[in-house]
């Protein structure tokens, strides 16, 4: 016999063997499974119901797997992503309708409407008029501190200030746990050079038996196919070619004619860059106004700033139904009926992104002068996911060279976070910390900044001997700079040790790749690892996975 180690293959059909269904070894295994203890069969039945009710509440399941199976996971990004974003505004409404507009409206249920003004109907499109005095701006907010005395007191300027900041917070480290997860995922674990085999041979699900569920499948995994096979691996922004094309932004739709680009992604980059350039432009301009000019112009300056923000949403959405009539509809209908070498159109995913981007950075800004504007935001969005799905599925055609969705989707929440979050926080900042309030309306009218009212709240507790602690800390912590510069430098030394972290595993996943390789094609040598097959028998097929456990030399 022979005295070596058995091979790879010997292995798996051993093990294969084993696992017949009259062998004995199955009875022995299904005689040691009864003896272990198992959670009861009902509450393993309950578990199974309860993930399925989740699954079947969960909003546009259906619809997501419809187009995901039909035009692939680039366009289904963007749905993706406007249902995430949506999420963000919904939480925005419960946090600020909670703890600014409620209590508002509980002492003070009735606005200060002037005399002659009533609703007229235009205020839907203009957000004036009628709107400018009630609680869906700054100015339709009180001052004082609420309630008759003991606990019943409510300080609005407080509940305002730290609604805003704490919402502000929350959205930044949400943003960068998902910029950080989607990064390790799509990044660090990513392999281009093997994914088309894993996904040809590995990644069909046999429990699929709907006819209508196996063709979206297929589907699905043809166009990943055909992505892993057409793009190049490489990940290079086109940004001198962006800058140059920016002085000419009238010809953005006739540089998609003349530019031939090997790599899809490419391409997507090129108008992501365009189209940020320009969007953040004009908000930086928007920005510049309000604070030097309007802030300095209108007595109840923060209203007009979170009117005008208003009417930047609804014209925002007004514009985009009109960009899916006329460059997707007109577009399907010239292409099918008038010139047929044009084809039908496919969905522009990097525009489209960009849109809820740029939707998403306004409301983002007017957090804090139209505390009430998500809601308008979601109203936006829900259409907005019904009008795209239907233009989409009846103007458009499944990308015949698509990109690289999942590491699109990174691109798209970085860019979702800088600069459009990073922008917004910074606008925000620099009116609380700098600008000074109206001194006629809003929560913070007669202070010096809004900031300035943490000031007051420190001086009353400063009075309170259980409340020392807390004055010392914000003397001597959160209005140290030192404090700020031991954070950052911690900040930093965090980054460098993730990154050497994520280097490693980077390399250890190319050393167990390559012994993956080896295993299957050569047998195993001794002690150097150590292999684990788990094979699974379901509809005739087998699958194998074998799990490495190197040494400590693959370390080294």
């Amino acid at each position: 016999t022979d005295t070596h180690t058995p091979s790879c293959g010997m292995q798996v059909r051993t093990k294969f063997q084993s696992l017949q269904p009259h062998s004995q070894p199955r009875a022995l295994y299904s005689h040691h499974c009864s003896q272990t203890s198992l959670p009861p069969q009902a509450f393993r039945r309950c578990g199974a119901n309860m993930t399925l009710a989740k699954q079947t509440l969960e909003l546009w399941r259906g619809t997501m797997k419809e187009v995901g199976g039909k035009f692939g996971t680039g366009v289904l990004s963007y749905f993706k992503f406007l249902k995430w974003l949506l999420m963000f505004n919904i939480f925005s409404f419960l946090v600020n309708f909670g703890f600014i507009t409620i209590p508002q409206l509980i002492y003070h249920p009735t606005p200060d409407i002037p005399a002659g003004v009533s609703f007229k109907g235009l205020e839907i499109l203009t957000g004036a008029g009628y709107f400018s005095h009630t609680v869906m701006y700054y100015g339709g907010y009180s001052n004082k501190t609420q309630g008759t005395g003991g606990r019943s007191e409510y300080n609005m300027q407080l509940a305002y200030f730290f609604t805003v900041a704490a919402y502000m917070v929350l959205c930044g480290a949400a943003l960068i746990y998902s910029m950080a997860s989607s990064f390790r995922k799509k990044y660090v674990l990513a392999d281009s050079g093997l994914g088309g085999a894993w996904q040809l041979l590995c990644s069909w699900d046999f429990s699929v038996t709907n006819e209508k569920a196996v063709r979206q499948r297929k589907n699905n995994l043809r166009i990943q196919l055909k992505v892993t096979f057409t793009e190049a691996a490489t990940l290079l922004l086109p940004f001198v070619v962006s800058l140059i094309n920016l002085v000419v932004p009238l010809f953005y739709s006739l540089f998609k004619k003349i530019e031939h680009y090997s790599n899809p992604r490419m391409q997507v980059y090129a108008i992501i860059v365009r189209n940020v350039i320009l969007k953040m432009s004009i908000l930086g301009i928007l920005c510049y106004y309000w604070m030097k000019d309007v802030a300095n112009t209108f007595s109840c300056w923060e209203s007009i700033v979170g009117q005008a923000l208003y009417r930047l949403v609804i014209m925002d959405f007004l514009f985009i139904m009109l960009g899916s009539f006329f460059g997707e509809f007109l577009s399907n209908v010239i292409g099918t009926k008038c010139i047929q070498s044009l084809g039908v159109p496919e969905f522009d995913v990097a525009r489209n992104v960009l849109d809820l981007i740029y939707a998403q950075t306004l409301a983002w800004i007017g957090i804090y002068f139209s505390p009430l504007l998500p809601v308008i935001q979601i109203i936006k969005f829900f259409i907005l996911f019904y009008l795209k799905k239907v233009s989409l599925t009846q103007n458009c055609q499944p990308p015949r060279r698509a990109g690289r969705a999942a590491q699109m989707q990174t691109i798209f929440i970085a860019i979702l976070f800088f600069p459009s979050f990073v922008g917004a926080l910074s606008m925000v900042a620099y009116t609380v910390w700098t600008l000074p309030p109206s001194d006629k309306c809003g929560p913070f009218r007669g202070l010096n900044t809004t900031f300035s009212a943490i000031q007051i709240w420190m001086d009353d507790l400063n009075r309170v001997d259980a409340f020392q602690w807390t004055v010392w800390i914000y003397q001597h912590v959160i209005r140290s700079e030192i404090f700020y510069f031991l954070v950052s430098l911690i900040i930093l030394v965090f980054i460098y040790i993730f990154r050497q972290i994520t280097q490693g595993r980077q390399l250890l996943i190319i050393l167990l790749r390559q012994q993956i390789v080896n295993v299957s094609s050569s047998e195993l040598s001794g002690p150097t690892c150590l292999v684990h097959q788990s094979c699974c028998v379901r509809s005739g097929c087998v699958y194998v996975m074998m799990l490495l456990k190197c040494r400590s030399n693959i370390f080294s």
